[in-house]
């Protein structure tokens, strides 16, 4: 039970013991008192206390009396309190809370004996949820923009399977259509010495394509061969990659360096191979949805008031056009059908914020096809910004010139010396800011190892938690350091107690994050973490964690130590070592136990986490 749900307990019976000893009127029962949603959080100045609550004005109501009258009438009702250390009435309806440290002594406890898991839980309602994201042309590489599609939908996948929904990731694959069949025109004209085609394909990628296809199976090159053969080759090994190119790495290997891993890669060609969309068109025109105008097929809208009353209003859409061949919107169908078939309960688009006119035509197909709206849910983005030297970088992918999530990510390796330092840059970055907001992605900061970089001061947070926890391993402090409830007494600085009380909410943020689809509040959590430690951290300097050199050089030292608090310290370090990780883990960023010094830091900055081989306080 969270320390939020421990408070609430208290709050609930407090009230019920002030009902029955006539202090607010009518006896109210706890059953009652349960279903009336009254909060429990933190207050937004902490001097105000560990929580607060509004439950004096939510009640106002039902028990007839004004909030401070019931405020007053709980604060003393909860004197006594196992968990509530003491109360008092904050303006009119509210009551501010600090609790016992021996709950929040619990709460750590909790914490250790949860391990990784620790903030993971059951949704009121488990799905098996489809997430199709990213789905980009396969004719270009993966770009940055692309590339926040999947940042932001692995990670809604990582926070929805965290709390108990069993998600499959899938990307749908275009290997059909003009843009495919343009695409293996401009790779087949390349392989022949011939300039790109007219509105071709054009950048190093797609010159080097055709010379691989020309090694491997030139026969698909030969004038007169299956187009749509050579264009599905070309799918293949823009999806694959070519071994040792560094133009063409393949996008499952670049998703797959991004921490993005697919399990199922669906094919739209797929779709009119097996004749599924001409199966579902029959379905229906047979229901009345379909109706064929200047030789082409539409599929019938709500338009202007007119047509299906059940349907959303748009325009009506073309699905087979008057030469017979089908349009993208019939492939979208079919796919739609075929996921419902699948047994889905929750259907999820991650689409570009310019995408959000594609909405009302799939919300129909699904009307259409006989299913609840509460079924689908798209998730829009914003557009994404590279800048250098404080100037954005412009790029166009017709022409070939792009900037790819690999070229990023490797740029940004270079410079830490790490393969997956670029990743872990761009997921930072991208999952910071909410889907609703652009983001300026800034290459110069986010090669820097220095403070100034968000994701290496986050990262080495945890780095200083874990040499912390290594040197006093070293120095004969670790066989203590899961403290038990007694061994827990001397950890009582406020800083101490107040963090706890902050790890101790990170169950009800990772709920909270995955209900909103908002991976943002799990960043804004890790921030909030690092800097309250490294505020605690630096006031330190009288009573230092672990001995320092000059202390160990004292004569009888570990006789006058304080081991008791340091076991106590050490419990609660490790405590926030696993709730950072965690963090860290469903944001997919990597949290290493050891990193370099940062290049701002200095011999006698306090401030600096701690790097290798160097002395913790």
């Amino acid at each position: 039970m969270s320390l939020a749900d421990q408070v609430r307990g208290a709050v609930t019976a407090a009230l019920e013991e002030a009902s029955r000893s006539g202090a607010l009127g009518d006896r109210v029962d706890g059953a009652a008192l349960l279903r009336i949603p009254f909060s429990v959080e933190r207050p937004k100045r902490p001097e105000h206390g560990d929580l607060a609550t509004n439950a004096p004005m939510v009640l106002t109501k039902t028990l007839g009396r004004p909030p401070r009258v019931i405020a007053e009438a709980l604060v003393r009702a909860l004197e006594g309190s196992a968990v509530v250390a003491s109360a008092e009435v904050a303006g009119p309806g509210f009551v501010n809370l600090r609790v016992h440290p021996s709950a929040l002594h619990a709460e750590l406890e909790g914490i250790l004996a949860a391990g990784p898991s620790y903030g993971r839980g059951l949704a009121a309602t488990r799905e098996r949820v489809n997430m199709e994201f990213v789905s980009a042309n396969p004719t270009g590489p993966i770009t940055v923009a692309a590339g926040r599609n999947a940042i932001y939908g692995d990670g809604i996948a990582r926070l929805l399977e965290a709390t108990g929904h069993r998600v499959t990731r899938e990307y749908y694959i275009n290997d059909r259509g003009n843009q495919v069949r343009l695409f293996a025109e401009t790779v087949r004209s390349l392989a022949e010495g011939r300039d790109v085609p007219e509105k071709g394909y054009k950048g190093a990628y797609v010159a080097e394509l055709a010379a691989w296809i020309a090694s491997v199976d030139p026969a698909l090159l030969v004038e007169g061969a299956d187009i749509e053969a050579l264009g599905r080759a070309c799918v293949m090994w823009r999806l694959r990659g070519i071994p040792g190119s560094q133009t063409l790495p393949g996008i499952r290997p670049s998703l797959r360096d991004l921490g993005v891993v697919f399990d199922v890669w669906f094919s739209e060609e797929a779709l009119h191979r097996w004749g599924a969309v001409g199966a579902v068109m029959r379905q229906l025109d047979q229901s009345g949805y379909l109706e064929r105008k200047d030789g082409a097929l539409f599929f019938r809208s709500k338009e202007a008031g007119q047509g299906d009353p059940t349907l959303l209003e748009d325009k009506d859409r073309v699905v087979q056009k008057s030469d017979g061949s089908w349009a993208y919107f019939a492939s979208d169908i079919a796919y739609l059908a075929d996921k419902i078939d699948r047994g889905y309960d929750r259907l999820i688009y991650v689409l570009g914020a310019d995408h959000h006119g594609t909405l009302p035509r799939l919300q129909n197909a699904m009307l259409a096809l006989g299913l609840p709206l509460e079924r689908f849910e798209a998730l829009l983005y914003q557009l994404v910004f590279i800048t250098r030297g404080g100037l954005a970088v412009k790029s166009s992918k017709r022409e070939g010139k792009v900037v790819t999530v690999d070229e990023v990510m490797s740029e940004i390796d270079d410079a830490a010396g790490r393969k997956g330092a670029g990743a872990d840059a761009l997921r930072f970055f991208f999952l910071s800011r909410s889907a609703n907001s652009n983001v300026e992605f800034d290459m110069d900061l986010a090669k820097k190892a220095s403070l100034d970089n968000p994701v290496f001061y986050i990262q080495y947070g945890h780095a200083r938690l874990s040499s912390i926890l290594r040197k006093a391993d070293e120095l004969g402090f670790g066989g203590g350091r899961v403290a038990g409830s007694a061994g827990w007494a001397p950890l009582r600085h406020p800083d101490e107690l107040a963090i706890a009380a902050l790890l101790s909410e990170f169950p009800g943020v990772v709920a909270a994050a995955a209900e909103e689809r908002a991976p943002h509040k799990i960043v804004f959590y890790v921030q909030e973490l690092a800097l309250k430690f490294q505020s605690y951290f630096t006031r330190l300097k009288d009573d230092p964690i672990l001995p320092r050199a000059s202390e160990r050089e004292k004569p009888g030292w570990e006789a006058s130590w304080d081991r008791s608090k340091t076991h106590a310290r050490l419990a609660w370090i490790e405590a926030i070592r696993l709730v950072y990780a965690a963090a860290l883990g469903l944001l997919g960023i990597s949290a290493p136990a050891r990193m370099d010094r940062p290049t701002d830091a200095t011999d006698e900055d306090e401030a600096a986490p701690l790097g290798r081989g160097e002395e913790t306080a």
